[in-house]
């Protein structure tokens, strides 16, 4: 079977050029099972890449316009209501956490000053809890938005050393059937080393976009986490004007 495989890779290579989609039809199982490994890690991780870079742009674009639009208003009841058009926004989640549970401390009469807007005699009872709360929605937004992204670094980690594995055995295969069939010319040998280093491209090829979108994606992740810790403060300074 190996020799089978040599022979037929030779034929392969005695034309001008070596056609790559031949080469790999003409490759041993192993190391079609291994390219076919790759490509799965390859296609689920532009998937993620490109569901996650298109979810992104959404929430940096509703985050602008509910950050614009909490800044000029000035009762969180407006704030409330707005919130229901820009649920793509983590900031969104973060504020009616903290909105929850300052309506939960309000006095007096089980009626609510926030969504009444009242500005004028409130009692908190403490704004630590508020703090909390925040810190709390922001953790878990976080969460949500690393989703996947795990992947992407196992992919970045794992495939070369895949891709190094097929190499490794497409090596062993082709020394394999020149032993056996006594021969050592480089028209010989060139097949099978071409065809073991079609598994390190295929690794590199699945690895390298899946290193530069996660190196993206914790930037971006990032850049949320302080525009959440940004907009807790915010919530609080605006709390503080209303019910103080």
């Amino acid at each position: 079977m190996i020799s089978e495989n040599v022979h037929a890779l030779a034929l392969l290579a005695q034309g001008s050029e070596l056609d790559l989609f031949k080469l790999i039809l003409a490759s041993s199982i192993l190391s079609k099972a291994v390219l076919l490994i790759l490509l799965f890690f390859s296609v689920f991780s532009w998937a993620i890449i490109f569901k996650k870079f298109v979810g992104i742009r959404k929430l940096r674009r509703d985050s602008e316009t509910f950050i614009r639009m909490f800044r000029k208003s000035k009762r969180f009841s407006e704030i409330s209501t707005a919130c229901e058009s820009l649920r793509n926004t983590p900031l969104v989640e973060v504020f009616l956490a903290g909105y929850e549970e300052l309506e939960a401390q309000l006095l007096p009469d089980g009626k609510s000053h926030a969504a009444a807007g009242i500005s004028h005699s409130p009692t908190l009872k403490t704004i630590n809890v508020i703090q909390r709360a925040l810190s709390r929605a922001s953790s878990v937004e976080l969460t949500k938005l690393e989703r996947n992204m795990s992947w992407l670094a196992t992919t970045a980690s794992v495939a070369p050393f895949i891709g190094l594995f097929g190499t490794v055995l497409g090596i062993i295969t082709a020394f394999a059937g020149l032993a056996g069939e006594g021969t050592a010319t480089m028209r010989a040998v060139a097949p099978g080393i071409a065809e073991a280093l079609i598994a390190t491209a295929a690794g590199l090829f699945a690895a390298i976009p899946a290193v530069i979108a996660y190196n993206y994606f914790v930037h971006q992740v990032k850049e949320f986490g302080s525009a959440m810790d940004d907009f807790s403060l915010e919530f609080l300074n605006l709390m503080e004007r209303t019910f103080s």
